[in-house]
């Protein structure tokens, strides 16, 4: 068998995780054909196709489903090591993050910058997509960390609270002055979410009950989306507080806020338990904090969402 390079475990990795050569190659940070080259070169050294290729996607063959359970375990041994190399050295020199949709534009940039001041010259990579995704690019060894809301109640994960936030709701201007609905009268209002598989539709629905009147056929795929559809007067939407200032500036739409007790969420970091670099992302919860508290609107429940949890 001709040897086989790490390049192509991680090519093989994003290929199977994306099913598409371009979204792949795009994550990967290479060019679609260099992609293709080394997986035909990784196909040919094991000895037969690891995917089906279709005019849409690709998915694997029996054989590269086999083979993607060896690959997950060579990359999270790699990535062990590295992570390992850091912690006995005495310090990140260099962390891969994951964040979820409905904090990644509102924080990021407060966070960066904390990052930067806090360790000068620290390599950082960000990944944004929904909780699943992280939880799976976690096990897979794929990332160091992920901001997630919690809880996420995996036994392999150590789970670290950071703050709370606060849901506002988001109505039409015409709505402005009419009182703040209670849980039981928003369920009874045509309410916009944002699609399956983002946690925060879970927890909007928690607050609001399983009854809410949700249009079909109008889930949104951004914060944006659902406040844009509130300001065409399709209905109104929750929406977390640090995303007040940055998706309600273009909208015709009202902000209010719920009087007590009124819905949030917790957000905090999680890892793999079996991480060497546990005490040095704990070191990163104040800065974690800060960041929080810097991206709080003006006039907002700042301290709420910035102060310790747990």
């Amino acid at each position: 068998m001709n040897s086989v390079t790490l390049r192509q475990l991680r090519y093989f990795e994003a290929l199977l995780r994306h099913r598409h050569f371009g979204r792949a190659a795009e994550a990967a940070a290479v060019s679609q054909p260099a992609l293709s080259v080394q997986i035909r070169a990784l196909e040919e050294a094991l000895g037969g196709p690891l995917f089906e290729r279709g005019p849409r996607e690709v998915r694997p063959t029996p054989f590269g489903t086999r083979v993607a359970a060896e690959v997950r375990g060579v990359l999270r041994g790699v990535e062990a090591l590295g992570a390992l190399a850091q912690a006995e050295a005495g310090g990140l020199t260099g962390l891969r993050i994951g964040v979820i949709p409905t904090v990644a534009p509102y924080l990021l940039p407060a966070l960066v910058r904390g990052l930067e001041r806090a360790r000068p010259g620290l390599d950082l990579e960000i990944r944004e997509t929904v909780t699943p995704r992280l939880l799976e690019a976690l096990a897979d060894g794929a990332l160091d960390t992920a901001l997630v809301a919690l809880p996420v109640s995996e036994p392999a994960l150590v789970e670290l609270p950071l703050f709370r936030e606060p849901f506002v709701l988001v109505r039409p201007e015409s709505e402005a002055t009419k009182p703040v609905p209670d849980a039981r009268a928003l369920a009874r209002m045509r309410l916009l979410l944002l699609e399956e598989g983002h946690c925060f539709r879970d927890q909007a629905l928690e607050f609001c009950g399983q009854g809410a009147r949700m249009r079909h056929g109008l889930d949104g795929s951004s914060l944006a989306t659902l406040v844009q559809m509130v300001g065409a007067g399709l209905g109104v939407t929750l929406i977390p507080e640090m995303a007040v200032a940055v998706e309600t500036r273009s909208a015709p739409v009202a902000v209010a806020r719920f009087a007590d007790p009124a819905p949030d969420r917790t957000l905090g970091l999680v890892w793999r338990r079996s991480s060497p670099l546990g005490a040095e992302l704990r070191a990163l919860a104040p800065v974690l904090r800060a960041a929080a508290g810097a991206s709080a609107p003006a006039g907002g429940d700042a301290l709420r969402r910035s102060g310790p949890v747990g």
